[in-house]
């Protein structure tokens, strides 16, 4: 898992040591208005790599309310359009997690964990500007609400073949 901020000085040089698809990805963050994007599931192609554009009006929730998700054929770039703040939750996939539902052979691509009390979750903060990679051995838990309240966030979710990443499709 990575993160920045796409009004980071240095996004060129952070995103400069990823695989051009998800360089792609994190330049369309940054130079698309999505927080003004109607809402909803979009085919999104760049630079020859086909990708799904998620628009996702949501509200954060307290952490215990949410499931932990991976996925295996895309790669996750999630990004904070508008709203939040919002906590993101991560922790590597070490096989040992519980499955809840999945839906991996599905168009979805998803599978939902239990909560694991033990796994050993980090978090970070997401404020407007806010992405976060997760690779398919991150799992991760989104929309988690900071303070007392839960907030109204714009998230926006690329979904990156994992395939085009590896010089393969």
């Amino acid at each position: 898992m990575i993160y920045g901020n796409v009004s980071n000085a240095m996004i060129d040089q952070q995103i400069a040591v990823l695989p051009a698809p998800l360089q792609n990805a994190i330049r369309f963050l940054k130079d698309t208005d999505l927080a003004a994007h109607e809402p909803g599931k979009f085919d999104l192609e760049l630079e020859g790599v086909p990708m799904i554009l998620q628009v996702l009006d949501l509200t954060t929730a307290p952490r215990e309310s949410l499931r932990p998700e991976i996925h295996r054929k895309n790669i996750d770039v999630q990004f904070l359009a508008a709203g939040g703040p919002e906590q993101a939750g991560y922790y590597s996939d070490d096989g040992t997690g519980q499955v809840d539902e999945d839906l991996l052979d599905t168009a979805r691509d998803i599978l939902f964990y239990k909560n694991q009390p033990s796994a050993a979750e980090g978090t970070i903060q997401m404020t407007v500007g806010t992405y976060a990679v997760y690779f398919p051995w991150d799992v991760h838990i989104p929309a988690i609400q900071t303070g007392t309240a839960p907030a109204p966030i714009r998230k926006i979710v690329i979904k990156v073949p994992m395939d085009a990443c590896l010089g393969g499709e």
